[in-house]
This record gives C-alpha cells, sequence and structure tokens, in this order.
C-alpha cells in the first residue's frame, strides 16, 4: 500500500510522474518477506542432490535429528505417508498426434529418483539457520547414480531417462499453422534461406531472492503464507487444489514488497509449499529465504531452445513461407507454466511484423536432467523474435537486399489491421514502417557505411543490427485460453472504494514487484474520477483484502488489470450522478460528470466525487429503498484479445578483431505501447529490459556439464551479469496506436527490451564479423567466430 505524492498540476495518464513507493525502497522503508520478523519463526534448510540423475534408495534423518536446535526433518516420503498431491503444471499442451503431452507428478521433495543437481531431497526445520544446515551434514542419502541428458533430444539410453511415463523424454510434439501450404510456398521459392541458432539458458536472477514464512493457527486452522509471489491469488488456488496443503478459504497468501519477479515469481516452488506444510505439522511458523546459489540451482530458468528456421522468398524478396523446427528443454520437471512457453507464446509470433503467407512450426519438448524452465522476461517472444529477426537478415545477405529494406517490403500495412496471421495470432493495431523509419533516422543509418569505414581505419569491425518486434501481450479472453489448454482464466479484478473521508482505496488483483503501479494506477483515477493522487491508495498482494486476482506477468497490468480499474471507476460515476442528482435536486439525466465534479444542467451547484462520497456515507439525501449508501464498486475485466505492442530497435557496435571484445557505441528504440500511463516509468521498464535482453546477447549463459550435469555457472564468479559500464545511454522514443480493444487502449511495456534486444545486438555483431554466431557473443566466442572456429552450445 502506497500513498502518491502529486507534485505538478498534470499528473494524470501521460504524465512523466515520479514513482513515490521509491522513496520507501531507497530509504530502506521497504517491507520485503524476510523483513518479517515481528514472529519467531523456525527456520528451514534444504539439503539438495548433488546428482542430476541417481535411484534415490533411502534418506537416513536419525543422526540429523539428534542435532542441536533440529525440530523436525521431512523427507518425500513424510509427504506420501500423508498423501499430499503434487505440484501441478497448469497448461495442457497436446501433442499433434492428438495425444496430451506428458506430465509426470512432481513433488516438492524427491521421492523415487533425483533428476537435477539442487533438487530437495529433505528439509531440516531448526531454531536456527546455521542448526539446520549444520544437521543436514548428518543426513546419509544412498544414490545410485544414472546417466544424465542436458540437451533437449531423445534419450540415448534407458537410464537417461528422465521421468518413466517418457522413456524417451519427449513430453509433447506440438504443431502450429499448415504444413501443406509451406511446403507449397517452398516449391516455388526462388531463394530459401536457413539457419541454425541457439537461445540460450537463462537465469533470472532478481535482486530479492525468493523467500517464505508460513504460519498456522490450529485454533481457526487458517495457514498464512508469505512470499515473493508475482500472483499470490493463483498460489494460494495451486497450493490449496492440487498440492491440497491447505483449504483455500482457510489459506490467505500476501506477498509483500517484491524485489523484481522477471517471470520466475510467476510459479508454485517446492520451498513455499514445504513451509505451509510444515508450519500445519508443527504448529509453528517456518521461514525460508534462498542464498544466490540456491537460487542459481532452484529457480526456474529460461529459454533454452535449439531451432532449425528456412524462410522462403520471392526473386524480389517477398516473404513466401517461414519452416521451424524447435526443440525446446523443458528441464526435470514441468513448472507451472513451462509447457505454454515453447507453443502459445512462441510459435503464435512466428509471423513477427510480416506478411508470411504460410508458416509451420514444430516444437518437440524434452524433459532434461537440469532445473526447471519456464516464463522469463518475454516467455516465448524473445525466442520467436530472435528466430524471425536473425532469419530476416540471412536471407538480406542472401538476396542483396538492405536489411531494412527487406523488412518494410514485408511489413503488414496500417491498412491491414486487424490482421490474421497464419499461426492464428491477431494482431490489433500497429504502424511497423513508420516506426522503423523513424529509428533509422534516429541513428542515422544512411550514415553507417561512412562510420564503419573509420573504425576500419582504426582496425576495428564496425556493424548494425535492425530488430523488428512484435509481442503478444495481456493475455487473452478466459474462454479462448481455456481451449487452449490453460487451466486458470486471465481476467482481473479491481475495487474502487471511496471513503466516508472523500478519499479513495484501490484493491487491484496485478501485482507490482518493481513496475510502479501504485503511482501509474494512482494516475488513471485521476484523470477518470479527478482525485488528487495523494487522495488514492493502491492495495494489491494480499488474499485477504482483494477479492481475486490474476497477478502480473506478460505486461498485462496496464492493459489488464488498468482497464478493470476504469470500468470500476465506470460505476463508481453512474452511481454518483445518481447521488448527486438527489442532492442537487434534480433528474439524473441531468448530472454530468467531468474533472471530478458532478454538474447539472439545471443550475450553478456542482459536487465534487469527494464530496458525492461522503453524501454516499451519510446518506441523508438517498431515498431509502432506492438506492444503496457507500459508494464502492467492483468490475472484471476479460481481454476481448492480445495486445500486440511493436517496435523496431537498432543497435550498432564496434568489434575489436584482436581481443574479440564488442562495444555498443548506439542504441536506438521506437516502441509502439498504445496508450502510455506514464512515460517516465515505461522508459524505465524499456531499459530494464534491454539491460536483460543485451545480457543474454553479450555475457549470460546458463551452462549444464555435459557429462555430469553439474551447474558449472552457479554464482556471480561464473555468470556474468551486465554491468553499468556495459551499457549506454539508450534513446528512445514511443509512437502510438491504441489499442481497439480496452478503455485504456493500452498494449503493455515491461517485456519489450528483452524480446528485441538479443536479435539487434546479434545481427549489429554478425554484420560486424561477417559470419553468424550464437549467443552470448563474448570474446572468446566472438574470437574464435572471426577464425572459422565452431563451438558448442556449453562453451564460454
Amino acid at each position: 500500500m502506497s500513498g502518491v505524492q502529486a507534485t505538478d498540476d498534470d499528473v494524470g495518464i501521460g504524465a512523466s510522474v515520479r514513482r513515490t513507493e521509491d522513496f520507501r525502497f531507497i530509504t530502506g522503508e521497504g517491507r520485503y518477506t524476510d523483513d518479517l520478523r515481528e514472529a519467531h519463526y523456525l527456520n528451514a534448510y534444504f539439503l539438495r542432490s548433488d546428482h542430476a540423475h541417481a535411484r534415490l534408495l533411502s534418506v537416513d534423518c536419525q543422526d540429523a535429528l539428534d542435532q542441536p536446535g533440529v525440530v523436525a526433518i521431512l523427507t518425500g516420503q513424510d509427504w506420501l505417508d500423508e498423501n499430499m498431491g503434487h505440484l501441478p503444471c497448469d497448461w495442457v499442451v497436446t501433442s499433434r498426434d492428438g495425444s496430451p503431452m506428458k506430465a509426470p507428478r512432481r513433488y516438492p521433495l524427491a521421492v523415487d529418483k533425483v533428476r537435477y543437481v539442487g533438487e530437495p531431497i529433505a528439509v531440516v526445520i531448526a531454531e536456527t539457520k546455521e542448526q539446520a544446515q549444520n544437521a543436514s551434514e548428518r543426513i546419509e542419502v544412498d544414490l545410485e547414480p544414472l546417466g544424465c541428458n542436458i540437451d533437449p533430444r531423445p534419450a540415448q539410453s534407458p537410464d537417461m531417462s528422465v521421468h518413466d511415463e517418457a522413456p524417451d523424454n519427449l513430453c509433447f510434439s506440438w504443431e502450429i499453422g499448415d504444413e501443406a501450404a509451406t511446403d507449397a510456398a517452398f516449391e516455388t521459392a526462388a531463394h530459401i534461406a536457413c539457419l541454425d541458432l541457439v537461445n540460450t539458458r537463462l537465469v533470472a536472477n532478481p535482486m530479492e531472492p525468493r523467500a517464505a514464512i508460513a504460519l498456522y493457527d490450529a485454533g481457526a486452522r487458517n495457514a498464512t503464507l508469505y512470499t515473493t509471489s508475482q500472483n499470490p491469488h493463483v498460489a494460494r488456488q495451486i497450493l490449496a487444489g492440487p498440492v491440497g496443503v491447505a483449504e483455500e478459504h482457510r489459506l490467505r497468501v500476501i506477498a509483500p514488497d517484491v524485489g523484481g519477479g522477471f517471470g520466475t515469481k510467476i510459479f508454485v516452488y517446492p520451498e513455499e509449499t514445504v513451509c505451509l506444510w510444515a508450519a500445519k505439522r508443527l504448529h509453528q511458523a517456518v521461514g525460508w529465504t534462498a542464498t544466490r546459489g540456491e537460487s542459481f540451482l532452484a529457480d526456474a530458468h529460461g529459454r533454452d531452445h535449439l531451432t532449425s528456421a528456412e524462410l522462403a522468398l520471392s526473386e524480389d524478396g517477398l516473404f513466401l513461407g517461414l519452416r521451424v523446427r524447435t526443440n525446446a528443454a523443458l528441464g526435470a520437471h514441468l513448472s507451472t507454466f513451462a509447457s505454454a512457453v515453447p507453443t502459445f507464446m512462441y510459435g503464435t509470433l512466428l509471423s513477427g511484423q510480416y506478411r508470411t503467407p504460410a508458416i509451420h512450426a514444430v516444437v518437440d519438448a524434452y524433459f532434461t536432467n537440469t532445473g526447471p524452465v519456464d516464463a522469463y522476461r518475454g516467455a516465448g517472444r524473445p525466442e520467436a523474435s530472435y528466430v524471425v529477426e536473425r532469419l530476416v537478415d540471412v536471407a538480406a545477405n542472401q538476396t542483396g537486399i538492405d536489411r531494412a529494406h527487406i523488412r518494410r517490403i514485408n511489413f503488414i500495412p496500417p491498412e491491414a489491421f486487424p490482421y490474421q496471421t497464419p499461426v492464428a495470432a491477431v494482431y490489433d493495431s500497429g504502424s511497423y514502417a513508420a516506426n522503423l523509419d523513424r529509428a533509422m533516422a534516429m541513428i542515422d543509418y544512411g550514415g553507417f557505411e561512412k562510420r564503419r569505414t573509420l573504425s576500419k581505419a582504426k582496425g576495428k569491425l564496425r556493424g548494425i543490427g535492425i530488430g523488428c518486434y512484435i509481442e503478444a501481450c495481456g493475455l487473452a479472453p478466459s474462454n479462448l485460453v481455456g481451449q487452449l489448454g490453460s487451466g486458470i482464466g486471465y481476467f482481473e479484478t479491481a475495487t474502487v472504494r471511496m471513503t466516508p473521508n472523500g478519499k479513495c482505496i484501490v484493491l487491484t488483483g496485478s501485482h507490482s514487484h518493481g513496475q510502479g503501479h501504485e503511482t501509474a494506477f494512482a494516475q488513471i483515477i485521476h484523470t477518470h474520477l479527478g482525485l488528487p493522487l495523494e487522495d488514492v491508495e493502491i492495495v494489491h498482494g494480499d488474499t485477504a483484502m482483494v477479492p481475486y486476482g490474476l497477478g502480473t506477468y506478460g505486461s498485462r497490468s496496464a492493459a489488464v488489470g488498468g482497464s478493470a480499474i476504469i470500468r470500476a471507476c465506470e460505476k463508481i460515476i453512474t452511481k454518483g450522478r445518481k447521488i448527486a442528482a438527489y442532492a442537487l435536486d434534480v433528474n439524473p439525466e441531468a448530472v454530468h460528470f467531468e474533472n471530478g465534479v458532478f454538474r447539472s444542467d439545471q443550475g450553478s451547484r456542482t459536487l465534487s466525487v469527494s464530496e458525492v462520497a461522503v453524501a454516499a456515507f451519510k446518506g441523508h439525501v438517498i431515498p431509502h429503498g432506492e438506492m444503496e449508501p457507500c459508494l464502492e464498486e467492483s468490475a472484471v475485466y476479460d481481454p476481448e484479445n492480445f495486445t500486440y505492442p511493436a517496435g523496431t530497435y537498432i543497435c550498432e557496435v564496434e568489434v575489436d578483431p584482436k581481443k574479440g571484445t564488442v562495444k555498443i557505441l548506439d542504441f536506438v528504440g521506437v516502441d509502439d505501447f498504445g496508450k502510455v500511463i506514464n512515460p517516465m516509468i515505461v522508459e524505465g521498464q524499456v531499459q530494464g529490459g534491454l539491460a536483460q535482453g543485451i545480457g543474454q546477447a553479450l555475457m549470460e549463459h546458463c551452462i549444464y556439464d555435459p557429462e555430469t550435469g553439474q551447474l558449472l555457472t552457479a554464482s556471480f564468479m561464473d555468470y556474468c551479469m551486465p554491468r553499468a559500464d556495459d551499457l549506454i545511454n539508450f534513446r528512445l522514443e514511443f509512437s502510438e496506436t491504441a489499442c481497439p480493444h480496452n478503455p485504456l487502449g493500452a498494449k503493455g511495456c515491461g517485456e519489450a527490451g528483452t524480446v528485441a534486444a538479443p536479435p539487434a545486438v546479434m545481427n549489429a555483431v554478425c554484420d560486424a564479423i561477417g559470419t553468424t554466431m550464437d549467443m552470448p557473443a563474448t570474446p572468446n566466442r566472438v574470437w574464435n567466430a572471426l577464425r572459422g572456429r565452431q563451438f558448442n552450445r556449453t562453451s564460454v
């Protein structure tokens, strides 16, 4: 919760209002899960597997139980003995042969086997963290090692099958598009561009690691879970439903301040599940906070695709057809939404911004002896954009057509919207050529060759790369996603509550973990109800206070959550008009509302929305039986369609051929996010996404040892994250084609940088060195690529 201090007269939608919630964060007044130490709680420590794949023969805890401070030790067998449920994957994908995906049960503690390094085997609960960790060293675990497979490919031998239910490790083989039409397009092609590429595995690394504190009131039979979640209501549903650790109406889930999520805090994990279970068993509070090492091992990872793609073109460079074949790693277990990412969030975006008449894609998803893979900022959209935009550059080089021109002649024109793509998506609006033209002007695209010559004179190689992205945000109508396999709907709720003193409290199902909701949503209220920002309080992240909500991910907060707030405001105005009419003694039809004021056509008297709220709570002017006192309204917004933000990023780099180092010289972007609530917040979101996208392109790489399955990049000493001096001052502009099907006109902005930066940067690097290569473009890999040397996906 936060009040907002207005500083400018213009503070509504479209104004760059400072994020006032930041004050408490930068002054150390934030309230994160690990800060909640008012009540004493026991400390949980998880004993994790140091084998990637092994049969679990026995777990002997007797010696550990006798150690100082130890209260309990729980294992997977204890979980089974209580007939508990399992952690589900909440999106069912159907293979192209009509069979459902293989969905082996996942328990929060290992039962029959361990399947990746870091999988929890047992939990020690003690008075202190140190006591719990020390006792864990006394647990004797008997493991029979098996062969491991870290790549998304069929099992090479029986002992490399991760799950008995999927002996070949294939979870599903999914397809989208028209295979026959695509084959026909290739038969008539004058040019065929081909590309094999790797979309590397990533670790999200939010600033705040995951944490959980669980409490249980035995008398009332109520449980409370404080957790670092992006969607508390969904966490409650899963924990109470298929997991079965509590009854939903007796479980309160609270996500206080959350220090970054990037998708990795969407999911329900073993650790918070076990803490809640243990608290219920012991009738004592149980808490856990991940170390950074645990985060590397146990947080859901992102990406990890191997893809072959072909683009068929006519003689004059028009796209005719696209073939894509992707092997996607799912990790050892299906995470909460893992199956949706390489399918519906990926395949439906393979049209990019282009009029490609025929597309066919096949995705084979495999279990691997690695940490689970799920949504990471962008979730399928970056993978699709990377395939399309890298392949377009290959096509441009092969046909001899300028990279900007080949994009322009294949763009979907503005008059074609709404546009039905060959891969199910219906794009809502856009002006792609205008975005490209503006970005080219910003970076002086026409003067690039002169700059390349100047770099060459210094012994450097200069390259320029374009990334024209589109993404699907806001998710979609609940009935549609239900047909596609989702276990939940994707609407959002909002309650706008006027208080007896004329202030406003907004209860939203959207959850802020860095996006600035407390400021942006207050701006929506200011625009629609005319209240000062300092009179608006935003409440989120607590299932006991917010009636229901689906949380924040997929750039849905403004388009879906903001639209729900607007719908609730409309109801407030409708009721407020009637109350004002009674107070002014006029007909309701004669009362108009504008800029926070109810005004009658039949006189000069006016009432502000705050005055109407006060009158509503007094009830004096409300005829008995005709209307209820108080002024509070709720709304549910279920989107008609996805929203489709789009834009163009252009990156210019310089490569030192002696060292292999890549330096970004310039980076410009033009984004169409529809209606922008707060340009300052949006620019911050884009810059954060760019840092992550550039990080993937140039340095970030999660690597497992192919022989042992050990995570080789398990700390910041080995996993390279971008720092301030790795980045530059990005030059960003916004265009606007409003979303036509939500009341705000917003499309979403939170993931754009991660979607478009990797292809823009890698296209620039490949242009500089004159050959293709995979991410990340580390100095060693660039140096070897310049010398024609191949490297595998696990090389640094």
